[in-house]
């Protein structure tokens, strides 16, 4: 993995927040949404950890719809860049489950049935490995969820 400053905050970000302090992490990657050498990969990255961190579904799916956003200027080249296996398609299903599951939990279910199709559609670029399988069971998860009428939080 290359040397990438705002990349190495993200994951120092993501560890304050698993360790308890959700605050925190959201202040540091608020700051370096706002860094004027973020590019599409670094917005796409940081909009989709704070969507994680959000106290509220609003706020979640608010920062889930950005990085969906910033996917749209993100290239297969600059990603790769990051990680060789990487591409924009292979993104898209997660990012589509996250908002499809936000909107599921707002009640909002119509909205989320498109996000949810979105997802299913862009399964052929994930990877046959544990993040392929983890997203195919986030999309069960929140399809069963959605037919189901729940606006519970998925269970792990």
């Amino acid at each position: 993995m290359p040397d990438d400053d705002i990349m190495t905050a993200v994951a120092t970000a993501l560890a304050q927040g698993q360790a308890g302090n959700r605050a925190g992490a959201r202040t540091a990657l608020r700051e370096l949404w706002d860094r004027p050498d973020a590019d599409a990969l670094h917005r796409c990255t940081i909009a989709h950890c704070l969507a994680d961190l959000q106290e509220s579904v609003a706020d979640e799916l608010a920062w889930d719809q950005r990085a969906l956003a910033a996917a749209d200027a993100l290239t297969d080249e600059r990603a790769q860049r990051q990680d060789a296996r990487w591409t924009v398609q292979a993104l898209l299903p997660s990012l589509h489950i996250n908002i499809a599951d936000a909107y599921r939990r707002s009640g909002r279910f119509a909205e989320a049935r498109p996000h949810l199709t979105d997802a299913v559609a862009a399964t052929g670029a994930l990877p046959d490995d544990e993040y392929g399988a983890t997203i195919l069971l986030g999309i069960d998860k929140v399809r069963a969820a959605l037919d189901a009428g729940s606006t519970a939080p998925l269970q792990p």
